[in-house]
């Protein structure tokens, strides 16, 4: 008993792409890609049905962040603020004039 092979999304989108421009059969893809015929009809029709989706959305998605990444965020933000007062501090007591120099 064989596993079925899983495809990737990438693999399909191309494959699928490649039927729709019609420059090969789907017979010939399948041959090229080493797929049965049937599967590259589905991933077609899968696409060609959901291409609206892709224009539907709004013009740029931004990216998820979870609340414990934005808490990260601010944890690094304090640390290099503190950083930047205590390098401040110090240059102006070695540099003196308030840590610019002359």
């Amino acid at each position: 008993m064989t596993k079925r092979k899983r495809y990737s999304t990438e693999f399909k989108a191309k494959v699928a792409l490649e039927a729709i421009r019609e420059e090969l059969t789907t017979a010939e893809l399948a041959k090229k890609y080493d797929i049965h015929p049937t599967m590259i009809s589905g991933w077609k029709r899968t696409a060609i049905e959901n291409m609206a989706q892709v224009f539907s959305g709004p013009a740029t998605a931004e990216p998820m962040i979870s609340a414990a990444e934005v808490e990260k965020l601010h944890a690094k933000i304090g640390q290099l603020v503190v950083e930047r007062d205590f390098l401040s501090e110090a240059s102006s007591l070695i540099l003196g004039t308030g840590g610019k120099k002359r």
